[in-house]
């Protein structure tokens, strides 16, 4: 098959067009090689993805932190924190930690 052949026929009428050739030569350096390629288009929106989330999750965290803080503003409740979490305790007063054997680990 001869060069003067294969212009002869239609796909090659149309894929040789100079702006078929363009086209293409724009989508293939748009989708690979420029930097805001699809890549990293793609890239960067798993990245959003991620960040939203943990967004959400912190949301709901200064909730949980917003409720024990307005918890904390009654005595009662920051003496009962105090004596459970870092084992405080009055003046003159004896404190005994009980484990359970399934508590330790």
């Amino acid at each position: 098959m001869k060069f003067k052949d294969l212009k002869q026929k239609r796909w090659f009428k149309i894929l040789g067009s100079t702006y078929i050739l363009i086209l293409i030569s724009f989508a293939v350096w748009m989708v690979f090689f420029d930097t805001n390629s699809y890549f990293i288009h793609k890239e960067l929106d798993e990245d959003i993805n991620a960040l939203e989330e943990n967004k959400e999750f912190y949301k709901t965290e200064i909730e949980k932190d917003k409720v024990f803080l307005d918890k904390m503003k009654d005595s009662n409740e920051i003496e009962k924190f105090a004596r459970e979490k870092y084992y405080l305790k009055k003046e003159g007063e004896d404190i005994f930690i009980i484990e359970n054997q399934d508590s330790i680990d």
